[in-house]
């Protein structure tokens, strides 16, 4: 009975988020001492979002304790350390999924570390199809707010209260200045972008015409496989956070199409100058 109370307790002190936590940002400290302001995440096709970055440390994902590792095409998995725009960032370029078979608290990881480094806020991209029939593919939409159908919660389990609160408030999740001046510099660069409701599904399978009719009908306005986790996370431990999408394809009814990863990655890479315009205007 000792014996397995004793393991029980190393298994408890092995899987402790503050312990985790403390080991990556210890080996990327072993990179960089940079001070982080800020943090960004890339989804698919988006890792280029940041060239012309001063990198002064460039880290597989495979070589920080405990970060889960990306698997999808379009996600190269380095995690990049350096000055854009005259600020700090810790960039990931390429996120992981809860569809490759990680847990909600294991995708979101990253973010806590991230926060951990220093970064007082966030700024999330991804690829999505769009839901609004007046979205088209290449448009840009600014995230006001999100709805969660992920089948898993990332603040579910024991709450570590040092890092945010057990029962955090989610009225204002993405930061409502930061909203207000993106669509004010996209309007000033003759840049296409909307504002609107994400609908964070499980994936990987790219919706059926009727599912994108019935998340339309709920409010969505476009829908993908990742963010809302992390944006549930950084919310939870007091990050500005700022999420813009590039509509990769036009699920509504009057559209006709066949949706595929490689054309998702093609849509959002021709879509990356424009995001980043609008993300460097922001910082």
């Amino acid at each position: 009975m000792c014996n397995r109370v004793a393991g029980h307790s190393r298994i408890l002190m092995k899987d402790n988020i503050l312990e985790k936590i403390t080991e990556a940002v210890g080996f990327i400290r072993t990179k960089s001492a940079l001070s982080v302001h800020s943090g960004i995440i890339l989804g698919s096709g988006l890792g280029d979002l940041v060239e012309g970055m001063g990198v002064e440390a460039e880290v597989d994902y495979a070589e920080i304790p405990h970060f889960p590792i990306s698997t999808i095409p379009g996600h190269s998995g380095k995690l990049m350390l350096g000055t854009w725009n005259e600020k700090n960032f810790a960039v990931m370029q390429g996120r992981v999924h809860y569809y490759e078979g990680y847990s909600s608290q294991q995708i979101t990881f990253p973010v806590r570390v991230i926060k951990a480094l220093g970064a007082k806020e966030i700024f999330l991209t991804n690829a999505s199809g769009g839901l609004n029939p007046d979205f088209k593919s290449g448009d840009l939409m600014i995230v006001e707010d999100h709805i969660n159908l992920n089948i898993d919660h990332p603040l579910r389990g024991k709450n570590e209260e040092s890092l945010g609160p057990r029962f955090p408030d989610q009225h204002q999740v993405y930061d409502k200045s930061l909203i207000s001046k993106g669509l004010e510099v996209a309007a000033k660069k003759n840049i296409t972008c909307h504002s609107g409701v994400y609908v964070g599904v499980t994936g990987p399978a790219y919706e059926t015409p009727a599912e994108y009719r019935y998340l339309r009908m709920i409010g969505g306005d476009a829908v993908g496989m990742s963010t809302v986790h992390e944006a549930i996370v950084a919310n939870h431990c007091g990050m500005r956070i700022f999420c813009i999408s590039v509509i990769t394809n036009e699920g509504n009814a009057k559209a006709s199409f066949i949706v595929s990863h490689e054309g998702v990655i093609d849509a959002a890479q021709a879509a990356g100058r424009n995001m980043a315009l609008i993300i460097k205007e922001l910082v």
